[in-house]
């Protein structure tokens, strides 16, 4: 800590109630677009299956289309759920998206199928979901995109095409802590998940950086931290967008995967005792209220784990509200449009 925080957004290309997909994921263009003028540091795609509520299926595909209509900020995964595919094909996504774009390319890795274990063993029939698995398919990654597999294995005699001058950055994505000492032994960069469990971050980065050890990439640890982020004018502006997400989490958990709703549609619920429990533990995996309450609240984020970076996702019925969210937050923490940090390095 003690440098001014910077912030990230990881946008998941969500479908609302009524919406289509195409619309999603033309919105995602346009955030992309906007983060990148306004100045945040690294705009991440997901990947979930399955989940007619969630676009983002390919973040491969998606990020190259990103790149291209953006000129300055990190485009990546948030993540690329590596157990869903063949390290190799992964390698070679990624060196023909760092080849496009040389030196703005972040490759997130989750373990989570990104959906149910039925459509991951599609996605990969020969997935065992082992751990042992894994590693090695971290191994043969790094392998790939550097070069430099074990010359006894048969990767050894295999290249990712095409052949890169630059390597991904390359992440570990946990929201449990287990990943993040594989990410150490590894010498990547972690992002912890908040957004998913809200329990148990800060001591699982602090492990993080006691296990450690320096990559080519990474002289020193280094983390992040994801959480869902509700910026509005008002107080009252930010407790209806914080409604809707009470009860698209409650919505989720039951196993119900329709289409973000709106206000008027979840104000007027009655919740069991058991349900405002469930609502007021999930609110740790979020940040509401308005300009000056959230950087408070993401300030101390910060110094809870330590950390200087912060990635935000927002997820509102509106893209409107989405767009003003993000607007808000980069005014309150005066992020730097690119235009004139161009400006200052040519003067």
């Amino acid at each position: 800590m003690g440098q001014k925080i910077k912030l990230s957004i990881l946008d998941q290309s969500p479908v609302r109630a009524g919406g289509t997909a195409s619309q999603a994921i033309k919105e995602t263009i346009e955030l992309a677009r906007l983060a990148d003028r306004l100045g945040y540091t690294r705009y991440w795609v997901s990947e979930h299956h399955n989940i007619t509520s969630l676009a983002g299926s390919t973040p491969e595909v998606l990020i190259a289309h990103l790149a291209g209509e953006t000129k300055h900020i990190r485009l990546g995964s948030g993540g690329i759920m590596l157990p869903n595919h063949s390290s190799l094909k992964v390698a070679e996504n990624f060196r023909m998206l760092e080849t496009l774009f040389p030196g703005r390319i972040d490759l997130g890795l989750g373990r989570a199928p990104g959906g149910d274990r039925i459509t991951s063993s599609l996605l990969n029939p020969s997935n065992t979901f082992s751990e042992q698995d894994f590693i090695q398919q971290i191994v043969d990654l790094q392998g790939f995109l550097t070069d430099s597999p074990d010359p006894a294995s048969v990767q050894a005699h295999i290249r990712a095409i095409p052949i890169a001058d630059t390597v991904p950055h390359l992440w570990m994505l946990t929201s449990s802590g287990h990943s993040g000492l594989v990410a150490a032994h590894f010498g990547m960069a972690l992002s912890f998940a908040q957004f998913i469990n809200p329990v148990g971050g800060p001591q699982a980065v602090k492990a993080y950086r006691e296990s450690f050890h320096p990559s080519d990439q990474f002289a020193q640890p280094y983390a992040t931290v994801g959480i869902f982020v509700l910026c509005a004018d008002t107080e009252e502006k930010a407790r209806e967008l914080q409604a809707v997400m009470d009860w698209r989490f409650l919505s989720i958990e039951k196993g119900i995967r329709s289409g973000l709703s709106t206000y008027d549609e979840v104000k007027n619920i009655q919740y069991t005792q058991a349900e405002l429990s469930r609502i007021q533990f999930n609110r740790a995996r979020m940040i509401a209220g308005t300009p000056e309450q959230v950087k408070q609240q993401i300030e101390q984020l910060a110094v809870d784990y330590q950390i200087d970076e912060i990635v935000a996702a927002t997820i509102t019925y509106d893209f409107a509200d989405r767009i003003r969210s993000y607007e808000l937050l980069a005014e309150a923490f005066e992020l730097t449009p690119y235009a004139e940090k161009a400006e200052c390095f040519s003067s």
